[in-house]
């Protein structure tokens, strides 16, 4: 067991797609693994109480609401002010906890962290990125969904953020940051990525121009930065890929005696790979630009992704992400 720096992270129990049994069963295992971790549970009673007494570390935070899925999520943060996620982000701002987790509605935790924990000075808008497997080294994809309109400046400060991020969890000093486009020369693109290639150019350490769809999968730079509706879609896009390859080599394996019995051979292997490539192993995004530390899980997490979910949010309040963030990231110069 690890013995760490105390840590206190807000962990939302009500969000997720098994919450809250499977969020409960991934706090005992993060509470396992480090034992510097202190979780304040935000939930509803009957959920956050019985754990809290079976383990001093977990202090209740009740809430009566909940926000749902499908529900607008600007909307339902202003609405639903007793919520896990609204609740949650307001312990973070009174300094009760200092980073918080949540496998609930991405909407919901990016409208709630920016109106109730508040934007570093000078970001325009916080965006969320994510740390995508490849067969050569893991790489940083942003904006993931946060904004799916944007300006150059906004483009900028995904890549000044993303690059943080990726000296942290890459463990790069100077990594690589390519702008997503549809093709690499210079001069390809709309009027969004000309304009923010020669802002990158001349102010992103480490920026090495265009970059195509493909080469987010190969591994060719370290960082990745687009709009949140491209980003979005790239990041499904690859996920569905990937899914659909270990679907198709599935069937595969089971079309005769021979690829059975190869199939058996390779079976640890194989497993290994798919646990690689699921979102269990990614655990959470982190939302670059909020002042505390903010990470956001999918909504199919397991127990599993979300003890690796609230894992790395203690890595970055302990490697201090945010406070990196307002040190080096500049105000947007119009717009």
């Amino acid at each position: 067991m690890a013995s760490e720096i105390p840590i206190t992270v807000c962990v939302d129990a009500m969000g997720g797609d098994d919450a809250p049994e499977v969020v409960v069963e991934g706090v005992k295992l993060a509470l396992g693994k480090d034992e510097g971790l202190q979780v304040l549970l935000a939930g509803q009673e009957q959920v956050v109480v019985p754990l809290s007494g079976a383990d001093e570390r977990v202090i209740p935070l009740i809430c009566s609401e909940v926000i749902e899925m499908d529900e607008h999520p600007a909307a339902a943060v202003r609405a639903k002010r007793d919520s896990s996620i609204v609740v949650g982000c307001k312990a973070v701002k009174s300094g009760r906890a200092q980073g918080f987790f949540s496998a609930g509605s991405t909407g919901a935790c990016l409208a709630a962290a920016t109106l109730n924990i508040g934007r570093i000075r000078g970001i325009r808008r916080p965006a969320l990125a994510s740390v995508i497997p490849t067969p050569t080294h893991p790489v940083i994809l942003c904006d993931l969904g946060a904004n799916v309109d944007c300006k150059p400046e906004d483009l900028l400060q995904f890549g000044q953020m993303a690059r943080i991020y990726a000296q942290i969890v890459l463990g790069k000093d100077l990594p690589s940051v390519a702008l997503i486009n549809n093709g690499t020369e210079e001069t390809k693109g709309s009027q969004l990525t000309q304009e923010t290639y020669r802002l990158m150019e001349g102010s992103l350490p480490g920026f090495v121009g265009n970059a195509e769809g493909g080469d987010v999968f190969a591994g060719a730079h370290d960082v990745f930065v687009t709009d949140g509706f491209t980003g979005n879609v790239l990041l499904k896009t690859l996920e569905g890929s990937t899914k659909g390859v270990f679907r198709l080599l599935r069937d595969i394996i089971h079309s005769s005696l021979k690829t059975k019995v190869a199939g058996a051979l390779l079976q640890s292997e194989l497993r290994r790979l798919l646990t690689t490539f699921t979102a269990d192993a990614q655990g959470a995004a982190p939302l670059l630009g909020v002042s505390s530390e903010v990470f956001v899980g999918h909504g199919s997490s397991n127990a599993e992704a979300i003890a690796n979910g609230i894992d790395q949010t203690v890595q970055a309040v302990r490697r201090g992400l945010a406070a990196q963030i307002a040190a080096v990231a500049t105000a947007p110069t119009k717009g």
